[in-house]
């Protein structure tokens, strides 16, 4: 399979207003024009991320997306700053692991978010 780049992320969440707030107005992702009844945000170039409620799919909430979706940013800390003064809780500290530095959180359905810049190749 020849993968060319990936289109979209969706998140599912309980509250759709909720939520976008958060997305829209605490993180300020640029809100798409359309989408539905799913809000769609734009991640950098190629990459948008859908909020869904999983009851127009038939589905219940169950638990929170644990897979983390890094959002590129240019300084983790200064962002990590910005976001605590809005009352955004992190998980320890941000880590640099010798070619990156991230930071771990979640919105307010508990799903799973990390602010991450590269500054330095893979070895």
């Amino acid at each position: 399979m020849k993968v060319e780049r990936t289109d979209f992320v969706s998140v599912p969440v309980t509250d759709l207003e909720r939520s976008t707030r958060f997305y829209e107005g605490t993180l300020r992702l640029e809100k798409l024009p359309g989408g539905g009844s799913w809000p769609e945000f734009q991640l950098g170039e190629n990459v948008s991320l859908y909020l869904i409620d999983l009851k127009d799919l038939g589905r219940e909430f169950t638990e929170p997306h644990s897979a983390y979706i890094a959002l590129r940013v240019p300084d983790v800390e200064e962002t990590r700053s910005e976001l605590e003064g809005k009352g955004i809780e992190f998980q320890g500290k941000t880590l640099d692991t010798g070619f990156c530095h991230m930071a771990f959180f979640h919105d307010p359905d508990g799903n799973s978010l990390m602010l991450h810049r590269r500054y330095a190749p893979h070895e």
